[in-house]
C-alpha cells in the first residue's frame, strides 16, 4: 500500500538525524510496549507481515505525529480487538473482563528468552526451483500499486537495477500479510544507481540496494 510509511525519497521530511549514543528505549513505557508486542505475537494469531501492515495502516496524521512505539501500540490494540483477544473496554481499563478463548496459551516470562532465541524462520525450501534472475541480471521493477501490503518501495517502482545478491527462498510478505505463510519466492538484493531513482540531486556514483522478491521484477 502507498501508506505513510513509504516516505523514502519524498521531499519535505528533512534529513535523517542520527542520535548520538541513542538509548535502546527513551522511556520505561517503551520497554513495556516491546514486551507486550512480543508476548501477544507469541500467541500465533498473526504473522510478522500482518503486524507490520497493521502499523503501516495507521492514519497518516497519526503515523507522522506518533513516536515509534506509539505506532506499535496502536497497531497491537487494533489486532487484539480484531482477533477477539481483547475488547476496547479492556484496553482502556487495563483489566481483563473475559478469559482468553480456548487454544491460546499466554507466553510465560520464563519462556521469553528461549522463544526469542528460537526465532520464527521465514526461509523455505525451493524444492528444486531455481531463481529466475542470476547474479548480474538487469531487471526492471514492476509499477505495482496494491491496496494491501507490499515491500516494494514506491521510489524504485518502474526502475532498472542489477541483481547483486540472491538471499534465498523466503515467505512472500504480500500474502503473509493476509495470513498465508505457505507462499514463498526468491529474494534478491537489487542495486540501483541513485540518480536513476532520485535524479541529479543524488550524488553521481552513489548506489541504492533494495531487497526485492521475484514477483516484483521483470527481466530488462
Amino acid at each position: 500500500m502507498n501508506g505513510p510509511q513509504d516516505a523514502g525519497g519524498r521531499m519535505g521530511f528533512g534529513p535523517v538525524e542520527a542520535e548520538v549514543d541513542e538509548p535502546v528505549f527513551h522511556a520505561p513505557w517503551e520497554r513495556r510496549a516491546l514486551a507486550l508486542n512480543v508476548a501477544a505475537g507469541a500467541a500465533g494469531q498473526w504473522t510478522i507481515d500482518q503486524s507490520r501492515h497493521a502499523r503501516e495502516d495507521c492514519p497518516p496524521a497519526d503515523y507522522y505525529s506518533f513516536s515509534y512505539y506509539q505506532i506499535w501500540m496502536r497497531a497491537l490494540e487494533n489486532m487484539l480487538v480484531e482477533r477477539g483477544l481483547a475488547t476496547r473496554d479492556e484496553i482502556a481499563t487495563g483489566q481483563m473482563q473475559q478469559p482468553l478463548r480456548a487454544g491460546i496459551t499466554p507466553l510465560a516470562g520464563d519462556r521469553v528468552a528461549d522463544v526469542l532465541a528460537a526465532g520464527f524462520p521465514y526461509d523455505r525450501d525451493p524444492k528444486g526451483q531455481a531463481p529466475a534472475y542470476p547474479l548480474g541480471t538487469r531487471v526492471r521493477t514492476r509499477n505495482l500499486q496494491p491496496r494491501g501490503h507490499i515491500r516494494l518501495p514506491s521510489y524504485c517502482r518502474g526502475k532498472v537495477g542489477e541483481v547483486t545478491t540472491i538471499h534465498g527462498y523466503h515467505v512472500f510478505p504480500d500474502t503473509s500479510a493476509e495470513g498465508d505463510k505457505s507462499i514463498a519466492h526468491w529474494l534478491y538484493a537489487v542495486t540501483f544507481q541513485a540518480r536513476d531513482l532520485f535524479g541529479d540531486r543524488a550524488a553521481e556514483g552513489d548506489t541504492v540496494c533494495v531487497d526485492l522478491w521475484e514477483p516484483y521484477l521483470d527481466a530488462e
